[in-house]
């Protein structure tokens, strides 16, 4: 079966829904959550903020490691056997200035603009070490956006996306709506490929 991911990035972990079909008639195929950061571990910036400045700056480098392998990995495992995975949306960010390690824990609003770029980055890099065509939505304007792909109106889309979340089942909140839209619009850009 044809199927698309849509992923959304949250502190330390991601939201990944699966639809396959097209994007006329998506079914649900699954969600799951991909943790990306190990056990016990918490926001790498916020967990630097208190080390001396060399000591942060390489605990913030060894944490963005970890967060980009253990994406990969987590969407690794959901291309399952009879999966024929056609491609991958990930929700971004706005971005943010090229700020340097001591920039970042200078502010603190900053560490939390640096964290939620780490881990969207984590998924955009995960994505692309999986060899899995890449779409990227803007997060804020996720359900308009994906809408404007499709060429939905917003209604139809949040139909489609209330159906998906009926067969899914709880929990079926904002972060898993955006990540079927954004898993949607891949599916459909991987049809018109």
């Amino acid at each position: 079966m044809r199927v698309a991911f849509g992923l959304k990035a949250r502190t330390g972990r991601a939201v990944l829904v699966a639809v396959g079909g097209d994007a006329n008639t998506p079914r649900f195929v699954e969600r799951a959550e991909i943790k990306l950061l190990p056990p016990g571990a918490f926001a790498p910036y916020h967990a630097a903020a208190e080390l001396a400045r060399h000591e942060a700056h390489e605990r913030v480098k060894r944490d963005i490691t970890i967060a980009h392998e253990l994406a990969a990995r987590g969407i690794r495992e959901a291309m399952k056997p009879g999966y024929e995975v056609c491609g991958c949306a990930v929700l971004v960010g706005p971005g943010m200035p090229q700020w340097s390690t001591a920039e970042i824990l200078a502010v603190h609003v900053r560490m939390h603009q640096a964290e939620g770029e780490l881990f969207r980055g984590a998924l955009v890099a995960g994505a692309r070490a999986c060899d899995l065509p890449l779409t990227t939505l803007p997060e804020k304007s996720a359900l308009d956006d994906a809408a404007k792909r499709l060429r939905l109106t917003r209604a139809r889309l949040d139909l489609q996306l209330a159906a998906l979340g009926r067969t899914a089942g709880p929990p079926w909140g904002k972060d898993q709506k955006q990540s079927a839209a954004a898993a949607l619009v891949a599916l459909r850009d991987a049809n018109v490929s």
